[in-house]
């Protein structure tokens, strides 16, 4: 009994071969998902590195223009948060602020004030509804944009007829005030707004610039792109660089903290809805009845070993060592039952068939081994379910010696 109990393994113990067929689909899927995941990351590692900062030297950073603004006398300085932004609006200043749609509207708001009555320059970089409209009043971003990349100037603006076709295809603009300059049009729409100071007696304005492919480095050798970037930025003496970060403190306001559903599109939440409805309708169908089961014989005749090993084996994966001694003791006492005179009926109370499964053997005592065999709490442990199936076999050979 010691021996079978230590074994390490039995016939309804899963082989690794069994293991690995079972495991196999979810460590290839893991595996496909590791590797699309390196992949995504090594192709974007470079993508949009650094992009539209005047330190950076990759394709799409801002250096070469920053390098040429300085042999001019046009000093580079950037800034991340929105206090120091504001800080450095002045008529000697041009504030470029590299993604306007990064800013809560509270710091759209608040850029506005300190910008509005600076006499300086402020360049919005491809700004779109969620904030043109708070930085450029009456300039309003058009749905659709320009499906041309290079564009002829078609303004009067003296920087733009200078810089000729330049690469400012992006988003368009309408604009809904007079007296701002309106160039680069695309399908009538222009893709660079001027837009003059509201107080009218200054060299203040606010400029709108659809797409910021004139100060990619990759691009600012192409058409008229060096030449309307540095009209633009070089202006004043002082360039303020703003780069936008998430983790400015003013982005962050008390009252208007959002939970996470909050920050869903509302697109999100149906297709979520629809998901849902989609798999109770699935389960449904797949849940349903036609009718009372029906039993039917099977197609060819199986052997009891075998019958016997796959519910043992179904039993182990459950872990369902309860039902398992269950089944055991529950047979064991309707096979001894006709054995010592009870009827079958009467095989699953003890007060029946233990007295008289004692008179058959001829013990001595209460019982309590034998009540403890058949109608004992389950094993802890596969050792103790086999020495439990051991033991009931001996009891029921000796039961049936004669």
């Amino acid at each position: 009994m010691t021996t079978e109990a230590t074994l390490p393994s039995t016939s309804a113990s899963p082989t690794a071969r069994q293991v690995w067929t079972r495991a196999r689909g979810v460590v290839l899927a893991l595996v496909l998902l590791l590797v699309a995941a390196v992949a995504i990351a090594a192709i974007r590692s470079t993508e949009r590195h650094g992009s539209l900062d005047p330190r950076s030297a990759d394709p799409f950073g801002s250096r070469a223009v920053a390098e040429l603004l300085a042999e001019r006398g046009v000093d580079t300085r950037v800034v991340t948060t929105l206090d120091e932004a504001r800080a450095a609006a002045g008529p000697d200043t041009t504030l470029l602020v590299a993604v306007p749609d990064l800013l809560t509207h509270r710091q759209q708001s608040a850029l506005r004030s300190a910008t509005a009555d600076s006499d300086g320059r402020t360049l919005l970089v491809a700004p779109g509804s969620w904030s043109v409209e708070r930085l450029a009043p009456g300039v309003v971003a058009d749905p659709a944009t320009s499906l041309d990349s290079t564009l002829s100037p078609d303004c009067g603006l003296p920087a733009a007829r200078r810089a000729g076709k330049a690469d400012t295809g992006g988003i368009r603009y309408t604009v809904t005030h007079p007296g701002n300059d309106e160039c680069y049009r695309s399908e009538r729409l222009p893709t660079l707004v001027r837009v003059p100071a509201a107080s009218g007696d200054g060299d203040g304005d606010t400029v709108v610039l659809g797409a910021p492919d004139i100060l990619y480095n990759d691009s600012l050798d192409e058409q008229g792109n060096a030449s309307l970037a540095l009209q633009l930025l070089g202006s004043r003496p002082h360039l303020v660089w703003y780069l936008p970060s998430l983790s400015d403190a003013s982005a962050t306001d008390p009252a208007e903290q959002k939970d996470f559903l909050d920050l869903l599109p509302s697109g999100w939440l149906w297709g979520t809805l629809q998901l849902f409805f989609a798999a109770a309708l699935a389960a449904l169908w797949r849940a349903r009845r036609l009718g009372p089961l029906v039993p039917e014989k099977l197609p060819v005749a199986i052997r009891a070993s075998e019958t016997v090993e796959g519910r043992a084996r179904l039993y182990r994966k459950a872990n369902a060592r309860d039902r398992a001694a269950t089944a055991l003791r529950s047979t064991t006492r309707t096979r001894l039952a006709p054995l010592v005179g009870v009827p079958v009926s009467q095989a699953h109370a003890p007060e029946t068939l233990l007295p008289a499964l004692s008179a058959h053997l001829c013990t001595d005592g209460d019982g309590q081994s034998l009540h403890s065999l058949l109608f004992g709490p389950p094993p802890g442990d596969d050792a103790a379910l086999i020495s439990l199936a051991d033991q009931l076999d001996a009891l029921e050979r000796e039961v049936r010696r004669p």
